[in-house]
């Protein structure tokens, strides 16, 4: 008899332990974790590209040739889209991702334009610091491919982990998780990179 108790008292905490493990006690923040990071690769591709663009519309402009409206359009959607920070914490709020998205969406158009119009001016197409922002650009963009990719990858993982058994069971009763929400496009053709091939 002694020696079952003093196997109850030593096994009992190591199979409870087991058991919330099971239940998401360390799977669920681990997940939330990664989503996390991925945002904050999201966003410092995006501010790569925020940085990039000031510096495209100052050698566009030290040209002299380009319209103002369009080089006022795209400063302004830049500004727009470096002012709305969206946190780790407000993933799970889709309205604060939508506006974060719309904002960014709105730059790349801009940027699609801006670069477009160069088309018009042989002499900028052939400026040093031109080419390197042009082609920066360009690896920018590819590079928010696939931090948004990944993100949207860490985010279906968390929230199939906190919806599915048994994780869910320690998602609701101990994290209080709440799923978070995927980057995507929010106007047609958001998704994909400017146009920045100069070489016809």
């Amino acid at each position: 008899m002694t020696l079952l108790r003093r196997f109850s008292k030593t096994m009992l905490p190591l199979f409870g332990a087991l058991a919330l493990s099971a239940c998401g006690i360390n799977s669920v923040p681990t997940a939330e974790e990664e989503a996390k990071a991925k945002w904050a690769d999201v966003q410092a591709q995006y501010q790569r590209r925020a940085n990039l663009t000031g510096n495209l519309v100052a050698t566009v402009k030290a040209a002299g040739k380009q319209e103002q409206a369009t080089l006022t359009a795209v400063t302004e959607a830049r500004a727009k889209a470096t002012s709305i920070q969206v946190n780790a914490e407000d993933l799970s709020d889709p309205a604060k991702v939508a506006q974060f998205q719309a904002a960014q969406a709105q730059l790349s158009q801009g940027l699609g334009r801006l670069l477009a119009s160069v088309e018009a001016y042989p002499d900028l197409k052939t400026n040093e610091n031109f080419l390197q922002l042009q082609s920066q650009l360009e690896g920018t963009e590819n590079r928010i491919a696939v931090a948004i990719r990944d993100y949207n990858g860490a985010v279906q993982a968390y929230n199939t982990r906190i919806r599915t058994f048994p994780d869910a069971i320690g998602a609701k009763l101990i994290h209080g998780a709440k799923p978070m929400t995927p980057f995507q496009a929010t106007t047609p053709g958001a998704e994909e990179a400017p146009k920045v091939d100069f070489g016809n």
